[in-house]
């Protein structure tokens, strides 16, 4: 690394499981003063402009479990590019970095896209109950939101993430589906 800066990426929902660039590092991080939350509404991925979904965003407040991607500094423009697109399509999201604590206990500063609570797609603080009833039946250019928030509640069991509300929002979910 050309200026002995590391360039880390932290992801909290699908980026967890589908990075979908190239890494040298891959370890447990948590980030303080924001939480995962269904809180950006989708017109085109999970939903409809008629009948829009949910999204996952890093609301203010809490803690979030999540991933941190070390990149290797030749690798860092294709992947910031590559970023970019991915996680700005509608532009629901702000680019900024932050710290957070990796599992080893050091922290690192990485690049995050947090919600972004002026934009017109920004749902806020809604109840689960809320959340259940635009999550359901919601399709959009990338399937069911509900398969949206499966995926995610199976991918965070299996890196032994217990994140009660995604928990109890996939029960109300389910509950609604009859499943």
């Amino acid at each position: 690394m050309s200026d002995g800066v590391e360039r880390w990426v932290f992801g909290y929902g699908s980026l967890m499981w589908r990075p979908g660039f190239e890494f040298v590092e891959r370890t447990a991080a948590t980030l303080h003063g924001r939480r995962r939350a269904f809180c950006i509404y989708s017109v085109h991925h999970r939903g409809t402009y008629e009948r829009p979904g949910l999204v996952l965003g890093l609301a203010p407040g809490g803690a979030v479990r999540g991933m941190a991607y070390r990149v290797a500094e030749a690798d860092w423009p294709a992947v910031y590019d590559y970023l970019r697109e991915r996680e700005q399509p509608t532009e629901t999201y702000v680019e900024a970095r932050r710290f957070v604590r990796l599992a080893t206990g050091r922290r690192v500063e990485c690049l995050v896209f947090l919600s972004d609570a002026e934009h017109p797609q920004w749902a806020g603080a809604l109840s689960l109950e809320r959340q259940a009833d635009l999550i359901t039946g919601a399709v959009g250019l990338s399937g069911p939101n509900e398969d949206y928030l499966r995926d995610l509640v199976a991918h965070l069991r299996q890196e032994g993430i217990v994140d009660r509300s995604m928990e109890r929002l996939l029960a109300l979910v389910e509950g609604r589906l009859g499943a």
